[in-house]
């Protein structure tokens, strides 16, 4: 805690010293951006970090009640398009390399990629899309991006059913009234090519369009891994009159991809093998296809209330067949299993929300309230496959050994066993939240953010055997729960914000009580105190934030049965035990002139089991979580010649370091084995990549080069033990855009 308050303690003292010297220099480097603040700001108004290239909006939609992020008493970082385009972004994972703290936590064989924040895992609900439920089970298109936001700590409030890390919200490109757009063509190191376009115009006064579309075909360093992938985004904007817009989109994505678990482990250590050695089956293959629109209907009734309404409706089809899952012997012999995958997803929701401004006396409210509800129905599939001969089960492909790649480059054209559905489960999952919040303005210094929200979340899974004919319908789950956030404000001057925050979430969990119902979900609460400053009139913005994030009554195996005799069933949970989160954050972004911009970050995570039973299947009280890095940082850069022989040339670095980590699964209590404790975890070391990139603009065409992983780094991503993804090596983009 010492190191935590000398940290706000020295963001303070250069905040003075800082003010101290900008009073004392003159500006005249007034360069032509879009500013900072809305008409009605002061100039000396602080702003959020934004990391942005050139527009740095005051308010962001992750938000959703139009506070300036100023007044929010919690962090949000923003990563524009110029940032994403500078810097070459394929993947989303390239893209998260500027938010401190946000890390890639697995690639799921290949098929998706899985991100990290403060210790929790954001994949399952807490990605979004232009403000709705994402399935993370893809890759997102990266291309059609305006911005993505990072909404820090609890969204709970707003958002309903999300883990405390943070949420990420993707916010595509839509019409503006303006005639444009570009075409891009990037190509690269093993045979990576994309072209992509954004057109954008006018068909009538009243309505606008723009479409965004890219197609992908690569190959990869890992041997026989390819990728291909089409996308398309056409988005619609109609003014209705002065105070109506309506807002249509949709996107499509189709994306063929091979599947790929990596290198597997053996013991505690990763398996010893080439990098771009493949050990799936060549025949391996999977194929994501997902499909979104939305209605965005927004209505000004003046200038202090607003009405939001959107719809959305979701659909997600992810398959594949091939080899999964390497667990290899001690000397490397590996049973290759059979693998088949189908998962089903549709999402309709709705969003019903009202800003409203207002004054009791003196004091001033900005007000926040609304429903949203959400209809999900989502199908996986078992397969297994069989010998037409005698129709009996097979599970095992065929047996190699991973050091010998004679034995596991064989080439087939296909699996030799055919395979069927054996069940399915049919999961219905309705939501429901109704919220309020008010942001409170005591005079200019003192604001306090109030709000409450109620959850109900029924999910209703019903599981089809195949075999025998039957349906059983499971355990339904009622989930309902209250979820209150309290913050302060204080602005001692126009540069200094000073907040505080309480919230808490909810988690949903499986399993049964002892007496066979269904375990109700774990409450979470997190705390939050923080600084915003910002110098030089907005060209230098901090932000230091220090969490601290409890779950008090994390689900675990339940220590005694309903008879009170030991229990050794792991579907039998209390929710008595606890899992404790601290850190802290910095963001730095600091933008000299509009050819020069810094972006800066650390984060420092410690989250642990702090109460367990100590029973058998118990998780050791003491233990960090696994998959959670207590180091990680980001720093990068971009700057173009304005002037000389060199004008509009360009040329930055971005760099990005994971700390030390767990892989594997925690280990737990088990008398069965040595010092009774079953281990299995594996400990990873952390590495940092460092990417360059250099570029020229001429006219109506930018050339941008990159070369990343300069240092050739070797480390891996992990999801538990048996999907062990090497990151890439060193390569090389080059990125050709024509503006329209």
């Amino acid at each position: 805690m010492k190191n935590y308050i000398l940290a706000f303690g020295l963001t303070l003292f250069f905040n003075q010293q800082f003010h101290a010297q900008e009073t004392a220099t003159a500006h005249s480097d007034n360069f032509d951006e879009v500013s900072y603040f809305t008409e009605n700001d002061t100039v000396k108004k602080l702003t959020e970090v934004v990391v942005n290239g050139k527009n740095n909006p005051t308010n962001s939609t992750v938000s959703r009640s139009g506070i300036k992020l100023v007044d929010l008493p919690q962090a949000v970082q923003i990563i524009g398009s110029d940032i994403i385009f500078q810097q070459q972004s394929i993947r989303l994972s390239d893209v998260v390399k500027n938010a401190n703290g946000i890390y890639v936590g697995s690639a799921r064989g290949g098929a998706q990629e899985s991100f990290w924040s403060r210790g929790y895992d954001m994949s399952s609900n807490n990605m979004f899309k232009n403000g709705f439920r994402f399935n993370g089970g893809s890759i997102p298109e990266v291309s059609s991006l305006d911005k993505v936001e990072i909404l820090k700590g609890s969204a709970a409030l707003l958002y309903g059913n999300v883990a405390p890390g943070g949420i990420l919200n993707m916010v595509t490109k839509t019409p503006n009234f303006k005639k444009g757009g570009e075409i891009t063509m990037q190509a690269g190191s093993y045979s990576f090519y994309k072209p992509s376009a954004d057109i954008y115009g006018v068909i009538n006064k009243n309505i606008a369009f723009r479409f965004n579309g890219s197609y992908e075909n690569s190959e990869s360093f890992r041997d026989y891994v390819t990728k291909k992938r089409y996308y398309v985004n056409p988005s619609f904007l109609f003014k209705i009159n002065d105070k109506t817009e309506i807002t249509i989109q949709g996107d499509y994505l189709n994306d063929d991809w091979t599947p790929d678990f990596g290198t597997g482990s053996i013991g505690k250590e990763i398996a010893d093998v080439p990098r771009s050695a493949y050990l799936g089956a060549k025949w391996s293959d999977g194929n994501t296809k997902q499909m979104s629109t939305s209605v965005l209907v927004n209505h000004d009734f003046n200038n202090n209330w607003k009405l939001n309404f959107n719809t959305s409706f979701q659909d997600f089809n992810r398959t594949s067949i091939g080899t999964e899952r390497i667990q290899p012997a001690a000397n490397g012999d590996w049973n290759r299993p059979y693998g088949r995958q189908r998962a089903e997803e549709q999402i309709f929701a709705n969003q019903l929300s009202l800003q409203g401004k207002f004054t009791t006396g003196k004091i001033k409210h900005q007000l926040f309230t609304g429903v949203d509800t959400e209809i999900s129905n989502a199908d996986n599939y078992t397969f297994r496959f069989y010998n037409p001969a005698d129709n009996s089960t097979v599970t095992i492909y065929d047996t190699v050994n991973i050091f010998n790649p004679n034995l596991y480059n064989t080439s087939l054209d296909g699996p030799v066993l055919p395979s069927e559905v054996t069940r399915i489960v049919k999961t219905e999952t309705n939501r429901f939240g109704v919220y309020a919040q008010d942001l409170i303005s005591f005079g200019e210094k003192f604001k306090a953010l109030l709000g409450i929200r109620y959850s109900y979340q029924e999910a209703k899974p019903v599981t089809h055997n195949k075999v025998d004919n039957t349906e059983t319908e499971e355990t339904i789950r009622n989930d309902r729960a209250f979820s209150p956030k309290v913050g302060l404000v204080y602005q001692p001057t126009k540069t200094i914000t000073l907040f505080t925050s309480y919230s808490n979430s909810f988690t949903p969990n499986t399993g049964v009580t002892i007496d066979n119902e269904a375990i109700k979900p774990s409450i979470i609460d997190q705390y939050e105190i923080g600084i915003k400053n910002e110098f030089f009139k907005g060209k230098l913005s901090t932000n230091v934030t220090y969490y601290q994030i409890i779950n008090s009554n994390l689900a675990q195996t339940a220590e005694f049965d309903v008879n009170g005799n030991p229990n050794s069933n792991t579907n039998i949970k209390a929710l008595s035990g606890e899992t404790t989160g601290k850190g802290i954050e910095f963001d730095i972004a600091y933008r000299a002139t509009k050819e020069f911009n810094i972006i800066a970050g650390y984060s420092y995570n410690d989250m642990r089991f702090t109460k367990t039973t100590g029973a058998t299947g118990s998780f050791i009280e003491g233990d960090r979580v696994a998959r959670t890095p207590q180091n990680t940082a980001n720093l990068s850069f971009f700057y173009t010649v304005s002037s000389g022989i060199f004008k509009n040339v360009s040329f930055g670095a971005i760099g990005n370091y994971i700390g030390n980590r767990i892989a594997g699964w925690n280990n737990q209590i088990n008398p069965s084995y040595p010092n009774g404790v079953w281990d299995r975890e594996i400990p990873v070391d952390g590495y940092a990549t460092i990417d360059f990139s250099v570029g020229y603009e001429w006219k109506k065409f930018t050339l941008l080069c990159k070369l990343s992983n300069i240092t050739n780094e070797l480390n891996y991503t992990l999801h538990e033990n048996y999907s062990v993804n090497p990151i890439a090596p060193r390569q090389i983009l080059a990125s050709l855009r024509y503006k329209l």
